[in-house]
């Protein structure tokens, strides 16, 4: 018997964890179609290599690599399957649909990689040329051909027939829709295939082949091995072409950036947002793409304190919810607080005062640097002050008093009302006030304006 590990949880190695997810897409019976694809692409891929090598052309290679690009369209296919079967964990709140824009974007990179890669053997092909041998170049390019469009045509890719809408054109995709505008004037029934614009990956596959079927004419009639090549670097072009907006595209999606054409749209809508009743003001909004076709955002919303927050939460999550799909909006009322009087509270010690009072005598710190006629900073030249004459010293211990009068009343201390009769005797004291804390004066029996002196003669 072997020991038992409490609260321990099992540790999958990467392997185990990548077959785990493969096994929960696999049962999937629309996942079986792209796994029946995938598996006759890697045969018809390893066919494409056997033939480029056999009659050692480029450009049957360069095409070749859209192939492989099919291949990679159909792995991007399953983790969109896989997306749609996972839900939101801790770890990741908003979903896995950023998984489907980061399989996109690796594609469309590694797509240009082998097109510069393409690019870097033509250059030095150019220098040496080798002779091409046409047995298995018609071949290959038809081969190639039918399995691109049958696989483009028959599986529906969603990540990617989104990025090639949203995306911008390229450059081929212009060419040939001026193109089409002048054969769709003379037959306007082709209006709908060639308008508004073409599939930018049939597109590509059609003028790579092409361009091969031009390239095995030249070859058989004149034996010109040099337009293998320069239809090598064509097909590349074409390739980092097509493939370069929709890099830039899922690019900006991982960067979490709003896209452009619905910025005005938002726009308007928090404008209605800060119109609604109760809103005083729309802050730190931020939208983003959380991935293709999905608006993510988070705005703040003040409202006044009487506002009922659960209403204008309602009302203005019903006004975004049209265009983004996963909101968070913070509602918090106006924070304007009425001024009080005090806004430091009395320290409850400080109500027990001694009979013994200390006085600290002002601080000289600020006083040392300034001219008492001039308020400016004397000179360094000027003797400090404690070397003047009748000027105490900056170590000046406190006075201390002794107190034999009646506490203060009132300056802010709660120690009661003393009697009116008593309040007299106290010298130049106010009802409720009192004379200082441990400051005698000479003029006491002074009589005073109103009442009765201190011989008790009434005031003339």
């Amino acid at each position: 018997k072997g020991t038992i590990h409490l609260f321990r949880k099992s540790q999958r190695s990467l392997v185990g964890k990548l077959t785990h997810e493969f096994r929960l897409v696999a049962a999937d019976r629309r996942s079986w179609k792209i796994l029946l694809f995938g598996a006759i692409n890697l045969i018809c891929i390893g066919f494409l290599l056997m033939w480029c090598s056999s009659t050692n052309s480029i450009a049957l290679t360069a095409y070749t690599y859209l192939t492989i690009f099919d291949l990679f369209s159909l792995v991007t296919c399953l983790i969109s399957y896989w997306v749609m079967m996972k839900k939101p964990s801790q770890v990741y709140s908003f979903g896995f649909e950023r998984f489907e824009v980061l399989a996109v974007f690796a594609s469309t990179v590694l797509a240009q990689l082998g097109a510069l890669f393409i690019l870097k053997e033509s250059a030095e092909r150019f220098l040496e040329q080798p002779e091409i041998h046409t047995g298995r170049l018609l071949v290959g390019t038809f081969v190639a051909l039918f399995f691109n469009l049958f696989t483009m045509l028959s599986i529906r890719n969603k990540p990617f027939a989104y990025v090639s809408e949203a995306a911008s054109t390229s450059w081929l995709q212009e060419h040939v829709a001026d193109l089409s505008r002048s054969i769709c004037g003379i037959i306007p029934g082709l209006s709908s295939i060639f308008l508004p614009r073409m599939n930018p990956f049939v597109l590509i596959d059609i003028a790579g082949a092409l361009a091969l079927c031009i390239t095995y004419m030249l070859i058989e009639i004149n034996n010109y091995f040099a337009v293998d090549t320069a239809s090598a670097i064509a097909i590349a072009l074409m390739t980092f072409g097509t493939m370069y907006p929709m890099s830039v595209y899922s690019g900006k999606v991982l960067l979490q950036t709003t896209p452009p054409h619905v910025i005005g749209q938002l726009d308007k809508l928090l404008r209605e947002v800060s119109t609604l009743d109760g809103v005083l003001e729309v802050r730190n909004e931020h939208f983003w793409t959380l991935g293709f076709g999905t608006l993510a955002g988070s705005v703040h919303v003040r409202i006044r304190r009487d506002a009922n927050e659960q209403m204008v939460l309602a009302h203005v999550t019903n006004r975004l919810y049209t265009l983004v799909s996963t909101l968070t909006v913070q509602i918090f009322k106006d924070d304007w607080i009425r001024p009080t009087l005090s806004s430091v509270p009395i320290a409850n010690n400080i109500l027990n005062i001694s009979d013994h009072h200390v006085i600290p005598m002002p601080s000289l710190k600020a006083a040392d640097s300034l001219n008492p006629v001039t308020s400016t900073p004397a000179k360094a030249s000027s003797p400090p002050p404690e070397f003047a004459f009748h000027t105490p010293g900056k170590n000046v211990s406190p006075v201390i008093l002794l107190n034999t009068q009646t506490r203060p009343y009132g300056v802010g201390l709660n120690h009661g009302s003393a009697p009116y009769s008593n309040v007299l005797h106290q010298g130049f004291g106010l009802p409720g006030m009192g004379a200082a804390p441990g400051f005698r004066t000479g003029f006491i029996n002074v009589p005073s304006r109103y009442g009765t002196n201190t011989r008790g003669q009434p005031q003339p």
